[in-house]
């Protein structure tokens, strides 16, 4: 069998990429395994091998992103969030280092292939059904609705006058088309799945399903009580501090222009449109009054199909099963529908991350019948079950950490 490191052995010698027109070299999955180490990354794409060790940092999806799938197959990830396969295509080339061999499975590990099949066929009936194809016609009236929104909280402003009713009217509407205008922004750039959202970057404030800080004996807060905290310093200021601050200097690292430029209009019509009713220091205010309930939506809305499910990181898991496992989606309504900007389907989202939101609805039929076939749960609660449902998962992962951090 063709030489990339030793059977059994450890990575054994790097050898450089393929060459053009060359016969690759063949691996079995005994090789591959000791390949998902820092610095030394392997992945299988469509049975061919590549070593990412030195382009994982440059991934635009993010390093940990794509080292999830390291030393296992990402065939399904990669279709999933790449919608111009070809253009990738030639990303990989230059990391191409073999192939495996014949006789070795497409997967390693013990996974349900007439599942990884049926998914695939799955989706190939949706391309075929061209529900990965936008409707500019939808995302043109989205945005118009968005502006007017925030013509409508204008209007309440200067017909009522700047008084605390008319202004806290004004905040929520205007917060809502903002919540609205960010789930315009992630349908056109999808962020990473295995993340938990913008948990994971508030991880010292927050423990859930996990019991690393206990054993460790880690304290930076009183966990336990995280459920009662989660009050104070989740909801009203995820958004405020994350996206005013951290979003920004991520547009400008990643040269996100046309973001950049929608932000900076947003900036432009809020202020040169409040600060004649409300001076600067008025407008200031209200500017941090809309991003304060703009946050309780966001945390409240993309978290209800989260927090409450599992968060392990686990190797070796099909697609479509760990996403399933990863969220739930929430009853559909036209006002759950749309005040969630369609993030209510979160199962289809997540397994179809490069999906118009307006075709989940026609996709979900498909992955019921797919879950029913193969005893996959395909688990739906209602909108109020689900916003409680945070908390109470807040609770009982900070009992595991407090558990942990008593007795382990």
């Amino acid at each position: 069998m063709g030489g990339i490191g030793e059977p059994g052995g450890g990575p054994g010698p790097r050898e450089g990429p393929a060459q053009a027109g060359a016969p690759l070299p063949t691996c079995c999955w005994e090789q591959i395994r000791p390949h998902d180490q820092p610095g030394d990354k392997w992945l299988v794409i469509e049975r061919r091998v590549y070593d990412i060790s030195r382009w994982a940092q440059r991934h635009p999806g993010g390093s940990r992103l794509i080292g999830h799938h390291g030393a296992e197959d990402a065939t399904d990830a990669f279709h999933a969030f790449h919608q111009d396969l070809n253009f990738v295509r030639k990303f990989l080339q230059p990391l191409l280092i073999g192939e495996l061999a014949p006789e070795e499975p497409s997967q390693d590990g013990l996974q349900n292939a007439q599942l990884i099949e049926d998914f695939r066929a799955l989706r190939q009936a949706a391309e075929d059904m061209k529900l990965f194809e936008a409707n500019p016609t939808f995302f043109a009236l989205l945005l118009g609705h968005i502006l007017a929104m925030e013509v409508l909280a204008w209007l309440i402003v200067y017909l009522l006058g700047p008084g605390w009713v008319p202004s806290a009217l004004a905040a929520a509407i205007l917060a809502v088309s903002q919540a609205q205008c960010w789930c315009l922004q992630h349908d056109l750039g999808h962020a990473s799945i295995f993340r938990k959202s913008r948990w994971n970057q508030v991880a010292q404030q927050f423990v859930m399903g996990q019991l690393k800080y206990g054993k460790k004996k880690r304290r930076y807060l009183p966990y336990n009580h995280q459920h009662l905290y989660f009050f104070l310093i989740g909801p009203p200021l995820l958004t405020l501090v994350n996206f005013e601050v951290e979003n920004l200097a991520y547009m400008l690292v990643c040269m996100q222009w046309a973001d950049l430029l929608w932000a900076a209009s947003f900036y432009s019509r809020f202020f040169l449109s409040y600060i004649p009713f409300y001076g600067v220091p008025g407008a200031l205010l209200l500017f941090v009054a809309v991003r304060v309930l703009e946050s309780h939506w966001f945390v409240w809305i993309t978290q209800m199909n989260h927090i409450p499910k599992e968060i392990g990181h686990e190797k070796h898991r099909d697609w479509a099963s760990s996403q399933l496992a990863a969220t739930c989606n929430v009853e559909p309504s036209p006002f759950t529908d749309w005040f969630s900007g369609h993030l209510n389907f979160q199962i289809e989202h997540h397994l179809f991350p490069t999906m118009p939101r307006h075709n989940y609805h026609k996709v979900a039929p498909l992955v019921k019948a797919l879950c029913a076939k193969h005893g996959l749960n395909y688990e739906v609660k209602p909108f109020l079950t689900a916003l409680v449902d945070i908390v109470g998962s807040l609770k009982k992962s900070g009992n595991v950490w407090l558990d942990a951090y008593l007795h382990q």
